[in-house]
């Protein structure tokens, strides 16, 4: 059996507890990390912590956590350095939709995303790089979108909000590199998710008509790009954004 490449490193991972950012947990622990699972959904989020410690043979713990609120993240960092000791990877996965076109979105509409989205990996970021600058050491993945690069109508918050993640994530990877803290994003496509299982055949026609590869991605394919980011296969690698998106975007 190989080395595990995150043999005893602690990862944080927001809106862990299922879809894409349960993969991300799932995969970082198979690696050998020990994963705080923090999610709005506090007994989701436990029973993935178990689930998962009891699959992989790793530690975890879990924390209902409000990502927009700065309290509440500092909380979690804070928790998470008590636990465990440190704090190696930090991966800003948590995000919602609240799609409408531009002339119907409410204010309500665009400041709860722009929050939960964005405002939220300043919060997270801006505590874990307090330790991780310490360490002198780190990795920051944030989980941006397609739509980030390439816009989507009905989405003007959405979009903002995952434009704003990636240019965040340039500046973020410049001020942090000297202490050895590698930030990167990853643009997901299109992935087969709870959302997108309840579209309509035709409408998943659609998509698919859209992407070269002439198929949806699995939370698999995110997890396996964050993997790499987190480990020392990619330690020349900073400030960059990944697309997993099957080529509909290029």
């Amino acid at each position: 059996m190989s080395e595990q490449k995150l043999k005893d490193k602690v990862a944080v991972v927001t809106g862990g507890a299922q879809g894409i950012g349960r993969a991300i947990c799932e995969r970082l622990a198979d690696e050998g990390a020990k994963v705080m699972i923090a999610d709005v959904q506090e007994e989701v989020a436990k029973k993935t912590a178990e689930e998962i410690a009891a699959a992989k043979g790793v530690e975890t713990s879990f924390m209902k956590v409000d990502v927009s609120s700065p309290a509440e993240t500092e909380d979690m960092i804070k928790k998470t350095v008590e636990k465990f000791g440190k704090i190696d990877i930090l991966i800003n996965n948590a995000g919602i939709t609240r799609d409408n076109l531009l002339i119907r979105m409410s204010e309500d509409e665009w400041d709860k995303v722009i929050d939960i989205n964005l405002k939220s990996v300043f919060n997270c970021s801006k505590c874990a790089a307090k330790v991780m600058m310490k360490q002198r050491s780190g990795r920051i993945v944030n989980i941006a979108s397609v739509v980030g690069l390439m816009g989507n109508a009905g989405q003007a918050n959405y979009s903002a909000s995952k434009g704003g993640v990636i240019a965040l994530t340039k500046t973020l990877a410049r001020e942090l590199a000297s202490r050895n803290i590698n930030v990167n994003a990853i643009a997901p496509g299109f992935i087969k998710t709870a959302m997108t299982d309840k579209l309509p055949d035709d409408a998943k026609k659609k998509l698919t008509d859209l992407i070269p590869l002439s198929r949806l991605g699995e939370p698999r394919d995110v997890a396996n790009a964050t993997l790499f980011l987190c480990s020392e296969e990619s330690s020349y690698i900073t400030g960059e954004v990944i697309s997993v998106n099957g080529g509909m975007y290029m």
